[in-house]
């Protein structure tokens, strides 16, 4: 009995240790996003379980995206091992305006606020990687000076794969400025992979990405101003899985220079993610990414 009572004494505070670690780290995390020293990474999973205004769902991986492009309809088995390869077979079938029209009537709806971008509401951190074709983090800076800056593929003109836009408060619109006047003391949202707005643009074919990949590689896929920035900083990775070798390469391209940082996934990781989040120095926190949202919006 005696040595029962002792158990449950040291159960009792190794568990309250456990909890005030545990608050210590989301304190750390919430300040980090608050100060610039860590930079939210979220991608399309945030919406798993989600719906448009409309009802119908919001795609959350690429199974569900392949299905959103397609009508509800599943593609041949080749083509849905990845949402890019089931673009480039659409593009090549239907044309690319087409996919670009079907993905415009798709992202055009806004989707559910789920805690993450409650949180984003909340903290209104300086840097933010968006991978979502949807533009509700933008919004949530539309009553401040701020930036987005919007990947971009396939183009001849220039080497550069992004353009960058300027909110004006007192107008209210966006206007494109050159990369030597990004200034890094407004709030910038980097989609990389394009957005519905301000005009519709998608990185979401094979080809789209072969060229953003490459380029990216020759360093013109990130502003000078953000490579310099973005050194020795650490990353909280919301709403991605890294199951796809296209979701590794891209982080791998937007994370140079990190000083590791957290990876938020309730699922089991593939091999291949946890090789890359052990080469990151990326901790792996199994947990749904909304709920640990909802949890760093206590700490605030």
């Amino acid at each position: 009995m005696f040595l029962t009572v002792l158990s449950h004494i040291g159960n009792d505070k190794c568990n309250l240790k456990n909890k005030k670690l545990q608050a210590l780290k989301m304190e750390k995390i919430v300040n980090g996003l608050k100060n610039g020293d860590t930079i939210l990474y979220v991608g399309m999973g945030i919406y798993e379980g989600a719906e448009f205004s409309d009802g119908s769902a919001v795609p959350f991986d690429s199974d569900s995206m392949i299905l959103a492009m397609n009508d509800g309809r599943a593609m041949a088995p080749r083509l849905m091992y990845e949402y890019t390869r089931a673009a480039m077979s659409i593009e090549q079938n239907r044309g690319r305006k087409f996919l670009e029209q079907k993905m415009s009537f798709l992202f055009a709806k806004a989707p559910q606020k789920v805690k993450v971008l409650e949180l984003v509401e909340k903290l209104k951190p300086k840097y933010i990687i968006d991978m979502n074709y949807d533009f509700e983090i933008p919004k949530m800076y539309s009553n401040e000076p701020h930036y987005v800056i919007i990947g971009k593929a396939r183009i001849g003109a220039e080497l550069d794969r992004f353009e960058i836009m300027e909110w004006d408060n007192g107008a209210k619109k966006y206007e494109k400025v050159s990369k030597e006047f990004l200034r890094l003391d407004m709030p910038i949202v980097f989609k990389p992979m394009g957005s519905i707005s301000p005009a519709p643009t998608f990185i979401i074919s094979d080809a789209d990405f072969v060229d953003w990949l490459t380029e990216a590689m020759g360093g013109f896929a990130v502003p000078p101003s953000l490579k310099e920035y973005r050194e020795g900083k650490k990353y909280l990775m919301l709403g991605l899985g890294f199951a796809k070798d296209t979701e590794r390469m891209v982080a791998n391209e937007l994370t140079l220079g990190l000083s590791g940082g957290y990876f938020v996934y309730a699922k089991e990781p593939t091999k291949n993610c946890l090789k890359f989040l052990k080469s990151h120095n990326m901790e792996l926190i199994a947990e749904n990414p909304n709920d640990f949202a909802a949890k760093l919006l206590e700490v605030v």
